[in-house]
């Protein structure tokens, strides 16, 4: 299984994108450093604390996810919010989306979500989250999530939403542009590579990027998980067991190689010297969101891996 794209043995650089190893590299590292500023959000009590406010149910994380994530796609249904978030099984999706709206509407979810994103930082970084670094770091990040042609629903729904004022939240929103610009080629590495929402589940856990308990969070039932996994085994990419063949991980690496040659595009606006400042500048968001203990250990969302 190929994903359409040739690799340049010699020189690294995928022949049809001209991406070459170090931009996938150095995409890759970014998105390290950048998911947990994005992330933590979601874990915060900060952020729990704006959802309760709105309305929203605050016993398990789920109803606040799904509002402050599909919000910018505006009073979405539970079929577009299923294909723009992936992952989800669509009866996990349909438990949340549409109540979301009828609870509050997408603008009033927008602004308690920036005010979270300001609360968390201002809780985790103290006077750290009104520096001019911070504001530098925004400035190098909102340039790359000008640059990110959107791929998606959900990278071109946060491109189009005003910058907050706020140095740490609009630093926040320029790494959400990214990282949905990211996601969003990442679901087309898995559509080339033929693998469908729950497949794409079963054959990461296959390579062993977390148990799959921990996939359970997306609301698939057991049935579906077997199914999907016959039809990997079908495809000689997992085994009797449930493991990865071969073939298995040579394709899962093939759909991250296509998910970083996609997610480097945006980031050739900045020099290299740019993006060392940005990385620094991203220092001690990434320490603060890793060292709060708000985000789950176990994950499959590049957290904590540099």
């Amino acid at each position: 299984m190929t994903d359409g794209t040739h690799m340049d043995t010699d020189t690294g650089t995928d022949a049809g994108t001209g991406t070459g190893a170090g931009e996938r590299a150095a995409a890759r590292r970014m998105w390290h450093l950048l998911e947990p500023v994005h992330a933590v959000v979601y874990y915060a009590p900060e952020a729990y604390e704006e959802a309760a406010a709105l309305g929203y149910g605050t016993a398990e994380r789920w109803p606040a996810y799904f509002a402050w994530r599909a919000a910018p796609l505006g009073a979405a249904g539970a079929e577009e919010t299923t294909a723009a978030f992936h992952s989800f099984s669509p009866d996990m999706v349909a438990r949340y989306v549409p109540e979301s709206w009828r609870i509050a509407a997408p603008d009033a979810v927008l602004a308690a979500r920036t005010r979270a994103v300001t609360r968390t930082y201002a809780a985790l970084l103290g006077p750290g989250a009104d520096t001019p670094g911070v504001a530098e770091a925004a400035t190098l990040a909102r340039r790359v999530a000008g640059a990110a042609v959107p791929a998606g629903p959900l990278s071109a729904a946060n491109a189009a939403l005003p910058w907050p004022g706020e140095p740490a939240a609009a630093l926040w929103q320029a790494a959400t542009v990214i990282r949905e610009h990211r996601g969003d080629g990442h679901l087309r590495a898995l559509r080339e590579a033929g693998l469908d929402p729950v497949e794409s589940l079963v054959s990461f856990a296959a390579i062993g990027a977390a148990p799959p308990e921990v996939f359970a969070s997306r609301g698939w039932t057991p049935t579906a998980w077997e199914a999907a996994r016959s039809r990997l085994a079908a495809r000689g990419l997992v085994d009797a067991a449930g493991a990865a063949t071969g073939a298995g991980r040579e394709l899962r690496a093939q759909v991250e190689r296509r998910t970083d040659e996609l997610a480097a595009e945006p980031w050739r606006v900045l020099s290299d010297d740019e993006r060392e400042h940005l990385a620094k500048a991203l220092e001690p968001f990434w320490v603060a969101a890793i060292g709060s203990g708000l985000l789950p250990g176990v994950n499959t969302l590049g957290i904590g891996k540099v």
